[in-house]
This record gives structure tokens, C-alpha cells and sequence, in this order.
């Protein structure tokens, strides 16, 4: 097996081949530092890198592995730990001037599950200023390239995540989502992103009360998300939103022959591009062929549930970067101070306004999900928007039509307004430019299971993604 075989190899295989002796968390490491060290410069999906203290690190995990000492779920994998939350020593920055001489004084509950569970901090991921764009680039660390094309974005806000996974200079990463920045990064780069229900990880408060928002995994393969999902859920007495009891997801599932699949090609809301639309189709002939029934369905839904997404993240989430402008406002990004700087119009009623939106939505999904096993969309209505987009200044064009230049090219925030429906993304084939394109998966609500089944079948008849050299990028 080469060194680039290894970065690409998936955790589950990894620590299966550490426990038999067949490779060394070493070497892993080893391999894995080299290929950032010869990728970084064009991709950049990496702030802050800890290669010394990792190599260490790793070393002390071969020990424990060579002497059949007992090991964490983690134990010795390189993982990517989006910059947002924090570790106790290290400098988060969040991908902020203002916050570019940050160091935490503790460390958030999900990265200390994933330390206590063997995994390596080798690096932090690069993220949009305060994470509220579906892009990355910022003033602090610069644009953060699509593997697969760099003239294109990884998505965001999990953006460095998902280019570290394409590019092979992680195993597995943690991203989080608020208006879909797991599975827009995870669909740009034909990766598996997982939105988990509200409040089944914890999160960092005050977002933690948030119910848009959710953190949870990015990785390579179904398997690896259903691990490190595995490590990060469960209750915390720091995060009151946290649910008992923990959920253990398998990973092994029966058939889906036999379901019934709701299909909706722009869930009555969006502009789809022709070519994500094709991909879609043909992975629901995917769906098909293991014995499921494929129908498409009417939501019922319409543009305004997008405004109404729109309106309650400007009210809470621009809410609290508006605090910065006083002080910071010229150290802020172009995004991150329109996004701020449109809080201030927003009113209590406004607020109220998007969660009789939520209500109508769910009048007509909730019905549906009794009916269905799971509804599959597309992740993305576009493949991606430019590398260095801002969309303060730039247009999407959809099929010769503009839409929303912030997340009207995405189809993920809907799910954070009906915020307890499980949401797995996979990817669904290239666009022309090379770009990925992916599909959803949603569940009833607080129904993991269901998702992770129809995922892993769906992988499975595809024979995987990453594990030849043809289906990674050519960088």
C-alpha cells in the first residue's frame, strides 16, 4: 500500500489494521503529514497544525496497540477538528481577525469525546469568518480550494473539513451546521456529511440552544460518520439540549427492499441545476435497484421557506456577531458584517414569523414521513459557487435565473428549519467541471437508523467512494 493509499484509507480500516498489527498509527501519521505538506499550499484547508505534538501522539498509540493494551473507538487516527470549537492550550479562531490571538481555556465536550476516544488533533480546519457562509474563504487564512477543481469552493462553513477529507490530509473530520455547512461541504467534495437531530450532540453554548444548529461528522465513507457519530453523541451535564440516552448507531442493516422512498427534485422551493438533477435521478435509480419503490412528492412548500430560514438566522446568529461591529466591524469580513449588520432590522415579530413557517412546514413533512421511509433531494442545487465567491457582491445563476445569492444554491437549510429530522448526505456523481453533487437523505424525526440503512445499502451497490485511485481528485 502506498503513503497515498494510506490518506485515503477509511478510519474503520485503519484501526482495524492497527489492532491487527498490520500498520502503525506511525505511519499513518507520517504519510498523512506528508500529503498535507505536499497539497496544503494549493488547497488550503488547514489553520493551525499540530504535527510534532500528533507524531508524538501517535507514537504513543502504536505502543499501546503493540502491547494489547486496551484502545478508544479513535485510537490513533489523524482527525480534523473544524476551527470553531475549542481545545484548552490551542488557538481557535473561527476564521476571524478579531479572534486571531485566541486561546481556549477549555476544551468543548464533543473534542474531548474525540481525544478520550484515541483520535489525534493533527490539525484544525478552516471555516468562513464566524462560520456563517456556505463558502470558505476569509481575511485571516485566505481561500480554501475544491480538490476537485480549485476554481470552485468546498462549500462551508465545514469547508477546510471537507477539502482535508477530499485532498487526503485527514481521516476523518467534525464539522457543524446551522444552515447546512456539513452537507454542503460533504455534497461539494463527494463526501458522507451527517446533520444529526437536535440535540443529539452537544454543542458550545449559547448555540447549543439553538435548534438550527448541530455539529457531527464528516468522512469518507458511511461506516467512518457512523463511528465518529458514535464517539460525539450523547448526553452532557454542560449542554442542557442533550438527550438521553446516548444512541449507539450499528454498523451493519438489513435490506431495503421493500421501502418506499419519497423523492422531491426541489422540494417546490429551489432552482435545480440540470446536472444535479441528472445525478439525482440516476442515484435514485441506485434506491430502485435494491428493491425500494422511488415516488415523487409534493411538499407544499414554496420560495418563503428559505425566507423564513434567512430571517431567523439573521435574527439569532447575526444577532450575535452584531456585538462586533462596534469595536470590529472594519476587521470583519464583507459576509460576516452584512450578515451582522442585518440583525439590527430585525424585530421580535419577525422572529416569531419564521417559527409559524417551521409549524406549516412540518404540517406537511410530518404526514409524508409516516407514509415513507425517508425523502431523498438534492444537497446542493448547484455543484458550488466559486472558490473566492462573496456574496455580498456576486449572483448565482441557476439555468439562466438568479436566485438567492447566500444559501438559494443550496437545499440544506430547510432541514435545519424542521431541525429533528435526522439528514445524511452522500454523494450522487460530477458535475462537467468535475465538481461532486449529492443527494439527502431525511428521516423521521430522531430516527438515525433509518438514514445510516438507506445510506449504507446506497454505498454499498456503488462499490464506495475514495478507495481507487480513480475516484479521488487529481492533485
Amino acid at each position: 500500500m502506498t503513503d497515498l493509499d494510506l490518506c485515503y484509507l477509511s478510519a474503520t480500516d485503519a484501526v482495524d489494521a492497527f489492532k491487527a498489527k498490520t500498520l502503525s498509527p506511525v505511519e499513518l501519521m507520517e504519510a498523512t503529514i506528508k500529503r498535507a505538506e505536499q497539497v496544503e499550499e494549493s488547497v488550503n484547508a488547514l489553520t493551525y497544525t499540530h504535527f510534532d505534538e500528533a507524531m508524538d501522539q501517535a507514537k504513543a498509540a502504536e505502543a499501546r496497540y503493540a502491547k494489547g493494551e486496551e484502545t478508544g473507538a479513535l485510537e490513533g487516527l489523524p482527525i480534523g477538528i473544524k476551527d470553531e470549537s475549542d481545545i484548552e492550550g490551542k488557538p481557535t479562531s473561527i476564521g476571524s481577525l478579531i479572534l486571531k490571538d485566541y486561546v481556549a481555556e477549555s476544551t468543548s465536550v464533543g473534542n474531548q469525546r474525540i481525544i478520550d476516544a484515541g483520535g489525534i488533533v493533527h490539525a484544525r480546519t478552516a471555516t468562513p469568518e464566524f462560520c456563517c457562509a456556505g463558502f470558505t474563504w476569509s481575511r485571516l487564512w485566505g481561500v480554501t480550494h475544491n480538490p476537485w477543481n480549485p476554481d470552485f469552493t468546498p462549500g462551508g462553513s465545514s469547508g477546510g473539513s471537507s477539502a482535508s477529507l477530499a485532498s487526503g490530509t485527514s481521516s476523518i473530520c467534525t464539522g457543524s451546521d446551522i444552515g447546512g455547512s456539513i452537507r454542503i461541504p460533504a455534497s461539494t467534495c463527494g463526501l458522507v456529511g451527517y446533520k444529526p437531530p437536535y440535540g443529539r450532540n452537544s454543542d458550545d453554548p449559547p448555540f447549543n440552544l439553538d435548534f438550527y444548529c448541530h455539529t457531527g461528522p464528516l468522512a469518507r465513507t458511511v461506516k467512518d460518520a457512523i463511528k465518529l457519530q458514535n464517539v460525539m453523541c450523547g448526553p452532557s451535564p454542560y449542554d442542557i439540549s442533550t438527550l438521553r440516552p446516548k444512541l449507539v448507531l450499528p454498523s451493519e442493516y438489513e435490506s431495503i427492499k421493500g421501502w418506499k422512498i419519497a423523492y422531491s427534485p426541489d422540494l417546490n422551493s429551489f432552482e435545480v441545476d440540470t446536472e444535479v438533477r441528472k445525478n439525482t435521478e440516476a442515484a435514485l435509480d441506485v434506491f430502485r435497484s435494491l428493491g425500494a419503490t422511488v415516488e415523487e412528492v409534493d411538499l407544499k412548500w414554496g420560495p418563503h421557506i428559505l425566507e423564513a430560514a434567512m430571517g431567523y438566522l439573521e435574527h439569532l446568529f447575526g444577532g450575535y456577531m452584531s456585538k462586533l461591529l462596534a469595536e470590529h466591524a472594519d476587521d470583519m469580513t464583507s459576509y460576516g458584517r452584512l450578515f451582522a449588520e442585518r440583525s439590527l432590522d430585525s424585530t421580535a415579530q419577525d422572529f416569531v414569523a419564521t417559527l409559524e413557517v417551521a409549524g406549516e412546514m412540518y404540517m406537511t413533512l410530518g404526514p409524508l414521513l409516516e407514509e415513507y421511509n425517508v425523502l431523498i433531494c438534492p444537497t446542493t442545487n448547484l455543484p458550488a459557487v466559486k472558490a473566492d465567491f462573496d456574496q455580498t457582491k456576486d449572483k448565482v445563476m441557476i439555468n439562466g435565473k438568479e436566485v438567492n445569492s447566500m444559501l438559494g444554491w443550496v437545499m440544506t437549510t430547510p432541514f435545519n428549519v424542521m431541525s429533528r429530522c435526522p439528514v445524511l448526505t452522500v454523494p450522487s456523481g460530477h458535475a462537467s467541471n468535475g465538481v461532486p453533487t449529492g443527494i439527502q437523505i431525511v428521516g423521521r424525526t430522531y430516527s438515525d437508523e433509518d438514514v445510516f440503512q438507506a445510506a449504507l445499502a446506497y454505498e454499498t451497490a456503488l462499490g464506495g467512494w475514495f478507495n481507487e485511485a480513480v475516484k479521488r481528485p487529481n492533485i
